[in-house]
């Protein structure tokens, strides 16, 4: 059984527009399992899950299963292998119908002859719902994540971005990953680890965040921030490399962006990374 999940990071907004929801959401989370054999013994390991978002259904989740160092081998670990990983599968595929059945309450939709139900109308343009949230160390793997009906909660909202780069999708990755690429193209203090889990800092801390996800020449996902934002909030961004022959289109996906703040942005990343980097490097 699962027995407590000490690891939960990320996000799930609900974006209502034009009197539709629209669902994002990404977590990364790391639970401990317990076991006990015929014999009696008792083993303690960890289930990793990477990717549970909203990309990605039940049968396409990167889940990992370990036993603790100090643990000795045991058949247990295969029987986890083989049916531990599918019932977690279950248990996080229910997730995404709970977030729509019950963190999007309350949230205006239209009703069937289409006019909006009457209501207070929001102050801005699109509402959103976004929270972030622990699970219980009760938590076992018969039970669901809970679809966060506390915790804190931030008005967000998400955008696309492209951008074509004269260069190979290897150059033009290389540059993002690179310390020595980013301060040439920052003219900054910088520093970078370019690896999955590394962290960077750019124009003297002005800019943060965490690589979370590296496909070598095809695809960067990261946690990002401005140092404006409020504490410990952070945005998570998607560049996608598309090999055009004689130059790179770069589409960037960026969400949980603080409301009020998209244009900012929008603007940093024109001005600091994409201008920049043509500018530095003839791309």
């Amino acid at each position: 059984q699962v027995t407590d999940i000490n690891k939960l990071e990320g996000e799930a907004s609900i974006n209502n527009r034009k009197g539709k929801l629209f669902y994002f959401f990404e977590w990364q989370l790391k639970a401990n399992w317990l076991g006990t054999s015929c014999s009696g013994v008792k083993y303690r390991g960890t289930v990793d899950v990477s990717n549970l978002s909203d990309e990605n259904d039940e049968d396409n989740l990167d889940i990992s299963v370990s036993l603790c160092r100090d643990q000795p081998s045991t058949p247990l670990l295969d029987l986890m292998k083989r049916s531990g990983i599918k019932e977690v599968c279950k248990v996080l595929g229910r997730y995404s119908h709970e977030l729509k059945s019950e963190f999007s309450q309350g949230m205006i939709l239209p009703t069937a002859d289409g006019q909006k139900p009457s209501a207070p109308a929001p102050s801005t343009k699109n509402q959103v719902k976004t929270c972030k949230t622990q699970i219980s160390s009760s938590t076992k793997s018969s039970s669901s994540p809970s679809p966060c009906s506390t915790g804190v909660r931030i008005s967000t909202c998400s955008f696309l971005l492209t951008e074509t780069f004269l260069t190979s999708p290897d150059e033009l990755y290389r540059t993002f990953i690179s310390q020595e690429f980013a301060q040439a193209f920052t003219r900054s203090a910088t520093t970078l680890d370019g690896w999955r889990g590394g962290r960077f800092q750019l124009l003297d801390g002005s800019i943060s965040g965490e690589f979370t996800d590296l496909v070598p020449d095809q695809r960067i996902e990261m946690r990002w921030r401005f140092r404006s934002w409020p504490n410990e909030h952070y945005a998570t961004i998607s560049l996608e490399l598309v090999d055009q022959g004689d130059e790179t289109e770069l589409r960037m996906v960026c969400r949980g962006v603080p409301a009020g703040e998209e244009e900012t942005t929008k603007e940093g990343w024109r001005r600091f990374y994409f201008q920049a980097i043509k500018q530095t490097f003839g791309f």
